[in-house]
């Protein structure tokens, strides 16, 4: 029995992707930076990300591969390490990246790296499907501990659109391009069915779970100021996140498509019924 490789195993989609394989009865090797505490589905192997481990590679058929280093110092040798022993290769892309643009000219670090990523493995003799997803959906639990708190979120760039997307419907495309023939060479546009702005999902969330959610807007200094003071937001990571948000302001909105619906046969799920999935991380705190 083939083998499928899937990095990022207990993360947001990874999860899904190992879940969706092992359901279907496929043998799965998952990568985790902690095996005795992945939690991953019974039967699935689970392995420290190193590919030069004894055994880590044998008999895999596919990978799907996130990137999980904050550089792209290590591209080639994974790579390399992954064609000895696959043939396939999905690769989720991330950090805005512009297709059409060479790496070098991508426009931040996230997207230069991931960028550098997708042309080696477009140029490594490989299978390749790349997918490019949307915004997550369980971004917006970034805001649960103000909704928790109260009946306002706060922050800037409000009306930035975005076209959430549910993690299952990316891991639902992956695990298609992983096991049925027809992806090779394709990369793939992922969204949600619906533009929405960030407040028009604060507002889609508190209706969802029965509350009536607003958005308060914050000038750039102030939400810069906010993050910075929060102990679990990156420092480091502040004024990236600002100035993509500014970049998406001043673009024109993003557009909808239908591939989760080509790739899957299901329509992508909406953002109200990922809320009511997620109900319980909303839930008000009690005095």
């Amino acid at each position: 029995m083939s083998t499928y490789l899937v990095f990022g195993s207990t993360g947001n989609v990874g999860r899904r992707v190992v879940e969706r394989l092992s359901w279907s009865g496929a043998a799965v090797r998952a990568t985790s930076r902690r095996p005795e505490s992945a939690r991953l589905p019974e039967g699935v192997e689970v392995v420290v990300p190193d590919l030069t481990a004894p055994g880590v590679m044998d008999g895999v058929e596919a990978v799907f591969l996130m990137w999980p280093f904050h550089s792209d110092e290590r591209a080639a040798p994974y790579l390399d390490a992954i064609k000895r022993g696959a043939r396939r290769v999905v690769f989720m892309t991330g950090g805005g990246v512009r297709p059409e643009l060479p790496p070098e000219r991508q426009p931040n670090p996230v997207a230069r790296w991931h960028a550098t990523v997708e042309h080696l493995i477009r140029q490594s003799g490989m299978e390749w499907t790349v997918l490019s997803p949307g915004t997550f959906m369980a971004n917006t639990l970034w805001w649960a501990d103000q909704i928790r708190a109260g009946d306002t979120v706060r922050g800037a760039y409000g009306s930035v659109a975005m076209t959430p997307i549910h993690e299952d419907d990316i891991a639902a495309a992956a695990v298609s391009a992983l096991t049925s023939p027809g992806h090779a060479g394709r990369r793939y546009t992922l969204t949600g069915p619906e533009v929405l702005t960030q407040a028009e999902q604060v507002r889609v969330i508190g209706e969802a779970v029965g509350r009536p959610l607003r958005w308060q807007e914050l000038s750039r200094e102030q939400e810069r100021a906010r993050l910075l003071a929060d102990p679990s937001f990156p420092g480091s990571f502040v004024d990236e996140l600002l100035d993509g948000y500014a970049r998406m302001a001043a673009a024109p909105p993003p557009s909808v498509t239908a591939t989760v619906e080509e790739i899957t046969g299901t329509p992508p799920a909406t953002l109200a019924a990922w809320a009511v999935e997620h109900a319980a991380a909303f839930e008000r705190f009690l005095p």
